[in-house]
C-alpha cells in the first residue's frame, strides 16, 4: 500500500477538525427537550368541557388566565386582566383586559375574545362537565369596550376569582373554537401561554412548544420566558411502570409516584423527590343515611372509631401524608382542626354495636341480631390508592364482626352506578381545588355528588351564606368552622389521608414549581443543568 503524503494526511486532519466543530454546532443547536410522564389517559383534554387534572398539567401551560393564583401567599395576581373591581354588592367583576397579547394562531385577544369562551363554556350542547359549574350564578358577560369586559351575578359568588385563575376557565382563541369545534377543538388547541401545543395522539403522547412570541408573563412564573424548547407527555397509567421509566431514562418527570419507589429514588443523587400538598378533599367514603344500618349517626361512629386511620395512611402511603381530619384537606382555605374525628377504639366501636342490639358470636366471629349478620358494603374507585384503602376498611370491619363486601368500580361510570343504586353503605368519591365552595355539590341536599343522601335545611343554609360572604375570608372562615363541625358530628364520612403528590424528577431538571391547585405544574420555569 502506498503510504499517504504529508499533504494527504492535513487535508484529512481538517476534515475531521470541520467535521468536529459542525458536531459541536449542531450539539448546541439541538432542541432542549423533556418528556413529562402523565399517570391517567383522559377520555378528553378540551378543559373547557372535561374535568380531568391531569389535562390541566400540560394545559395550564398552552392558556392564560385573566388572573393568577400565587402559590405561596394566595393572593390574586393580574393575567390576562391587569387590574379589576369588584362592585360593592359583590353583583359585579369588571376586568381591563391587557392589549398587547396575541394568540398563537395570529388572533388577537380582546374583550370579545373573553365573551366568546364564556359563551362556548355555558352552550348547553357542549356539556361542559366541570368549567361551567365554576362560573357560579354568572348571569351576563358584557364587553363595554375592546378590551373591558364585565361578569354580572345574580348572587354574590366568593370562588369566582379562584375559578377565573384555573386552566378550565383558560381563555382559548375564538378563531380556534369557531373553527373545530367541542369534538374537534381538543386536537387543535390554541391559547396564549407559554407554551404552543403540537400534537395530541390519545393513549400515547402530546407534544408542547416552546412560544417564542410570549411576553406578558405573570408575576407568579420566575421566567418571563420558557427555557425548554419541546415537552413531550406521555401517559404511565400503571404505578408499577412510573419508576422504572424514570430509571431508565424514559422520562424525565412524573407524578404519583408510589410512596415506597418514591422514597427509594430519593435516596439517589440522580433523582430529587417534590411531595406536593394537593388542595380539595382527602381520600374519604361517605355513608349512606338512606340505606340501613348506616342511617342511624350511632353506626356510623361506631364505624369510624374501628378504623385505625394513622395505620392505614402509613401503611399505603408511607411517611408522605397526613391523617385527614375533616371533609377538606389542610392544605385547603376553609380548613377547620377544631373538629377532629374520633380516635381509633375498637372495643368501644364493638361496644356501640352491642347497645344497640347486635350480639358478638364467638362462633361465628359476627355480630348478629335475631340471627342475621351486620352487612355492609363497600363501593371504591380505582384511582389515588382507593383499592388498597378499601381493603384494609374490610378486613378492620371483618374483624369487629361484619360481613363486608367490596366492590371496584372500573371508573367513574360505574362508581355512578353504583351510586344510583343505592346499594351501597361506604362510597369512596373526592374533588380537588382550592376553594371549599367544592362542598356544597357533596353536602347540600341537592348536591350532585350528595352521595351520602343526608339533607339538612341547616347544613345548606350554612353552605349558601359561605360562598355568599364575598370576598371576606374571616366571615367565610365562620361559617365552614360551623359545617366542620356538623359533618363531623352526623359522621357523614369517613376520611382517610390528606393527597400529597409525590413528583420524581431527574436531579439536571431545575426550577420545578407548582401552581395553588397543586397538579400544575409551572413549565415556563423548567431548566436543563447540564
Amino acid at each position: 500500500m502506498k503510504p499517504k503524503s504529508s499533504k494527504h494526511i492535513l487535508f484529512i486532519l481538517l476534515l475531521l477538525i470541520s467535521c468536529m466543530i459542525a458536531s459541536c454546532k449542531n450539539t448546541d443547536q439541538q432542541k432542549q427537550v423533556i418528556t413529562y410522564g402523565l399517570t391517567l389517559a383522559p377520555s378528553g383534554i378540551d378543559p373547557h368541557i372535561n374535568a380531568s387534572a391531569e389535562l390541566g398539567i400540560p394545559l395550564s401551560s398552552v392558556y392564560d388566565t385573566l388572573v393568577f393564583q400565587n402559590p405561596e401567599n394566595g393572593e390574586f395576581v393580574p393575567g390576562l386582566a391587569e387590574r379589576w373591581t369588584i362592585s360593592d354588592d359583590g353583583f359585579t367583576y369588571t376586568f381591563s383586559l391587557r392589549d398587547d397579547v396575541t394568540f398563537h394562531d395570529g388572533t388577537a385577544f380582546d374583550a370579545q375574545a373573553v365573551k366568546t369562551n364564556i359563551e362556548y363554556i355555558l352552550d348547553p350542547d357542549h356539556v361542559s362537565q366541570k368549567a361551567s359549574l365554576m362560573l357560579g350564578p354568572l348571569e351576563d358577560v358584557k364587553v363595554i369596550d375592546s378590551h373591558t369586559i364585565s361578569f354580572r351575578l345574580s348572587e354574590p359568588f366568593a370562588p369566582l376569582l379562584d375559578s377565573l385563575a384555573q386552566v378550565y376557565l383558560g381563555i382559548a382563541s375564538p378563531t380556534a373554537l369557531e373553527k373545530w369545534g367541542p369534538s374537534e377543538y381538543q386536537f387543535h388547541q390554541v391559547g396564549t401561554g407559554p407554551y404552543r401545543f403540537i400534537e395530541y395522539i390519545p393513549n400515547d403522547h402530546l407534544t408542547l412548544e416552546r412560544n417564542p412570541d410570549y411576553a406578558w408573563a405573570p408575576e407568579i412564573y420566575k421566567n418571563d420566558q420558557a427555557q425548554i424548547d419541546e415537552i413531550r407527555f406521555r401517559f404511565f397509567e400503571d404505578p408499577a411502570t412510573r419508576s422504572l421509566a424514570l430509571e431508565s431514562g424514559e422520562i424525565d418527570i412524573i407524578g404519583e409516584v408510589p410512596p415506597y419507589d418514591a422514597a427509594r429514588l430519593a435516596e439517589s443523587e440522580n433523582f430529587q423527590l417534590y411531595p406536593v400538598a394537593i388542595p380539595g378533599q382527602p381520600l374519604q367514603f361517605f355513608f349512606n343515611t338512606q340505606n340501613p344500618p348506616t342511617d342511624n349517626v350511632q353506626v356510623r361512629l361506631a364505624l369510624i372509631q374501628a378504623i385505625d386511620r394513622a395505620f392505614i395512611t402509613e401503611t399505603i402511603f408511607g411517611i408522605y401524608s397526613p391523617v385527614a381530619e375533616g371533609p377538606l384537606s389542610a392544605s385547603t382555605l376553609g380548613y377547620s382542626s377544631n373538629y377532629p374525628y374520633p380516635d381509633y377504639d375498637f372495643d368501644q366501636a364493638r361496644s356501640t354495636f352491642q347497645n344497640l342490639g347486635w350480639e358478638y358470636d364467638e362462633g361465628r366471629g359476627q355480630l348478629l341480631k335475631e340471627g342475621q349478620p351486620l352487612q355492609i358494603q363497600i363501593v371504591v374507585p380505582t384511582w389515588g390508592s382507593n383499592p388498597e384503602v378499601g381493603q384494609l376498611l374490610e378486613a378492620a370491619w371483618e374483624k369487629l364482626g361484619l360481613e363486608v363486601s367490596l366492590e371496584v368500580a372500573p371508573g367513574f361510570g360505574p362508581l355512578k352506578q353504583a351510586h344510583d343504586s343505592g346499594n351501597y353503605h361506604a362510597i369512596g368519591i373526592n374533588f380537588f381545588g382550592t376553594d371549599p365552595d367544592q362542598l356544597r355539590s357533596f353536602f347540600r341536599s341537592d348536591g350532585f355528588y350528595n352521595w351520602s343522601g343526608y339533607q339538612d335545611p341547616v347544613l345548606d343554609s350554612l353552605l349558601d351564606q359561605a360562598v355568599q360572604a364575598s370576598l371576606d375570608l374571616n366571615k367565610r372562615q365562620a361559617y365552614y368552622d360551623q359545617i366542620f363541625e356538623l359533618i363531623r358530628n352526623e359522621a357523614l364520612i369517613l376520611p382517610i389521608r390528606d393527597y400529597v403528590n409525590l413528583v420524581i424528577a431527574r436531579s439536571n431538571i431545575k426550577g420545578l414549581r407548582f401552581s395553588s391547585q397543586g397538579w400544575f405544574p409551572f413549565l415556563i420555569d423548567l431548566s436543563i443543568e447540564p
